[in-house]
């Protein structure tokens, strides 16, 4: 499994993004050959390999020969339905505009089809979008994931005048984006830069785990204090064949509340995102008893699942870290048995079964239905699934 990640130190812009990607290795002649099946004319794109602060990496730059016109986003989609691109392309493409126009149009109290972008319109800016979508689409990593992003501070001139730092259509798209500013003046995250990461990135968070096979550095225009430069790191999985991810794990001490709410706690947080909820009895100081109310989720549950914790229960604190985990590939099936049809869990590693285990609320069903022990309803059921785990 490939997973490509985006360290954004020095902020992200469009042609950043795709100085990146190329820079991993990509073929530009067949990435050009792509580009030009968009049907758009009046630019020009130049591609060398540059230096920002001593890193060496490959710089894209967009000529444009227009006079930025403010397209709508049905213009927009018309280039983009009117091009031979591959539909997968079209259609990340299409849905990367119109998550702009929904920005825009919060901004400025419109609906997404009546505003018209200003310099994201342009040539250029669509030249940026589009070829991004194409470049993701020909590396084709299984997962995309992103650092903190670096927004810079300050201010910036646009068509609507001097700005605050992010822009307020950045602000929008990096909702949900863990950000921060060390203090570099100017603006590093740009708003097709903060599209591009809210239309492709998964998660957020420290580099995952794998093996660098290979490392490419975007560069942008401006000379700053830092190197003006995005990275981008393409990671192998390991060659342990069972799949990985990172979790969150919460963890709550209670020795004040009412044990008949905890059934009701757990739901809540289950259907909040939580992939695993469990209570642990602990002994706390002057040797009151407690519990340890534990909860697991993906990383961008984090502050929902721990706001809930807060709300509906009686501690006063939720202490959290992320692991690692190694996970078996699951599968939810439904197998016919003697006794019936059964919703079966099926654990793999590396394509190959490992186990077949039947749900529990299938085999209480059916052991009420048979007046039959659950537990030899198990029994016999389990027997059965597993006497050829290839089947």
């Amino acid at each position: 499994m490939d997973v490509l990640y985006l360290d954004c130190f020095s902020g992200i812009s469009g042609d950043m993004f795709l100085g990146a990607l190329l820079d991993l290795g990509v073929d530009v002649r067949e990435f050009l050959a792509e580009l030009k099946k968009l049907p758009l004319s009046g630019y020009e794109i130049e591609i060398k390999k540059s230096v920002k602060k001593g890193i060496f990496g490959t710089d894209v730059y967009i000529k444009c020969h227009e006079h930025h016109p403010h397209r709508g986003l049905k213009e927009i989609y018309g280039i983009i339905d009117g091009s031979s691109l591959k539909p997968e392309v079209k259609q990340k493409s299409k849905e990367a505009f119109l998550k702009l126009a929904v920005a825009e149009g919060k901004i400025h109290g419109k609906p997404p089809e009546e505003i018209h972008f200003h310099e994201v319109g342009a040539v250029d800016s669509i030249v940026d979008i589009v070829g991004a979508c194409i470049l993701v689409d020909m590396l084709n990593p299984a997962k995309v994931s992103a650092s903190p992003v670096n927004v810079g501070c300050g201010t910036v001139a646009c068509a609507h005048g001097v700005l605050p730092v992010p822009a307020p259509a950045t602000m929008e798209l990096l909702k949900g984006v863990p950000v921060y500013s060390s203090g570099e003046e100017g603006e590093l995250a740009t708003p097709t830069g903060a599209l591009l990461l809210s239309v492709f990135a998964e998660e957020f968070g420290p580099m995952p785990r794998g093996i660098p096979a290979k490392i490419g550095y975007g560069l942008g225009k401006k000379d700053r204090r830092i190197p003006n430069v995005l990275r981008a790191v393409l990671l192998k999985a390991e060659e342990d064949d069972a799949e990985t991810d990172r979790v969150v794990v919460m963890e709550a001490n209670i020795d004040d509340m009412n044990p008949q709410l905890y059934e009701e706690i757990m739901e809540s947080l289950f259907q909040k995102g939580a992939l695993d909820v469990f209570l642990t009895p602990i002994i706390m100081k002057k040797s009151r008893p407690a519990v340890k109310l534990s909860c697991i989720a993906p990383p961008d549950k984090r502050r929902e699942l721990a706001e809930a914790i807060l709300k509906e229960t009686t501690t006063i604190g939720v202490r959290f870290y992320e692991a690692h985990r190694m996970k078996l590939e699951r599968e939810i099936e439904t197998r016919s048995t003697p006794l019936g049809e059964v919703r079966v869990k099926v654990s793999k590693r590396g394509g190959e079964i490992v186990r077949v285990t039947p749900e529990y609320d299938d085999i209480r069903e059916i052991s009420r239905k048979f007046g039959i022990p659950v537990l030899e309803a198990y029994r016999d059921i389990v027997g059965f699934l597993n006497k050829d785990k290839c089947k």
